[in-house]
């Protein structure tokens, strides 16, 4: 049986269709943002929320929005300026359907193309059929459906693929977005080092071989700040971190990979593991102190 979206809204309701077959569908945010600390300007003398205003180079005054217009710079100090209902012309015309176009193999296409990913669920009971067999239909031929979708009056270009038991949409780049690799100066494949560097290089990478597991990395930036705010909140300053070991600098090369390998993995992960208990113990002491009081 299906499972059911317990997320209330869709971002997005429309149709996915490749072919005659159309699945009518919501788009779900597949990111969450809770973690993230967001931080305000104040005034330092008296905590007060700083505002921005609108003012003119030209003029130094505050300037309405009924007067401020869009304008492009063509040259420096030179603007074309357009008005609403030009921008109304080129607008691409909203369509509630995304269209697969192509069915293109998954590990043909660069990651730096994907941007933002979207959970689709189907819109009904009448599409889960089509959606359970496009999903699977994927899955079995290891492909990627292409195609487009308008979303907040933007055209964007989509890759629909299984994530799981869902379909996901994933946003993508333009080839235009894309900056070329031909703009930097780097050697090329078999350049600028020799056979047993090759070899040392190899066999590090086959230590640090592992699978993917995400739930393994954590921001601990986000973790460290938020223990500070809470420090901060409960006693009014914050105690520094311990400061991470440097890792050697090592210039010549092959003695940077063999010292590389001499190094057990499993030190590392221990390392690891106790700076994030240290982490986490500060949070639980500080929660026991609210508690308390």
């Amino acid at each position: 049986m299906p499972r059911r979206s317990h997320i209330a809204r869709p971002i997005w309701k429309g149709a996915l269709s490749f072919g005659l077959v159309t699945i009518p569908i919501g788009l779900y945010s597949a990111v969450e943002r809770k973690s993230e600390l967001s931080f305000h300007l104040l005034h330092e003398k008296d905590k007060s929320r700083i505002d921005y205003k609108r003012f003119c180079a030209e003029e130094g005054v505050e300037v309405p929005w009924s007067e401020i217009v869009k304008g492009y710079e063509y040259e420096k100090g030179q603007y074309v300026v357009m008005a609403d209902e030009e921008f109304e012309k080129a607008r691409v015309p909203a369509s509630e359907t995304i269209e697969i176009t192509d069915f293109v193999p998954a590990d043909a296409i660069d990651f730096m193309f994907f941007d933002q990913p979207y959970y689709v669920a189907p819109g009904g009971k009448g599409a889960t059929k089509a959606y359970a067999l496009l999903r699977d239909a994927l899955e079995e031929t290891k492909r990627v459906g292409i195609g487009t979708l308008v979303m907040r009056q933007r055209q964007h270009l989509v890759a629909v693929e299984p994530a799981g038991d869902l379909l996901s949409v994933t946003t993508m780049r333009w080839k235009s977005e894309i900056r070329s690799s031909h703009d930097f100066d780097v050697p090329g494949h078999g350049e600028g080092y020799v056979k047993k560097e090759m070899s040392l290089a190899l066999q590090l990478v086959d230590t640090l071989a592992a699978d993917w597991e995400p739930e393994k990395y954590r921001d601990t930036y986000t973790e460290v700040l938020r223990n500070a705010i809470e420090q901060k909140i409960e006693t009014g300053h914050v105690e520094a971190p311990a400061a991470p070991e440097k890792c050697p600098h090592v210039v010549n090369l092959v003695k940077a990979l063999e010292e590389s390998l001499k190094k057990p993995r499993k030190e590392l992960a221990r390392a690891e593991s106790r700076e994030g208990r240290k982490a986490a113990s500060g949070r639980q002491r500080t929660t026991r102190r609210r508690a308390a009081a």
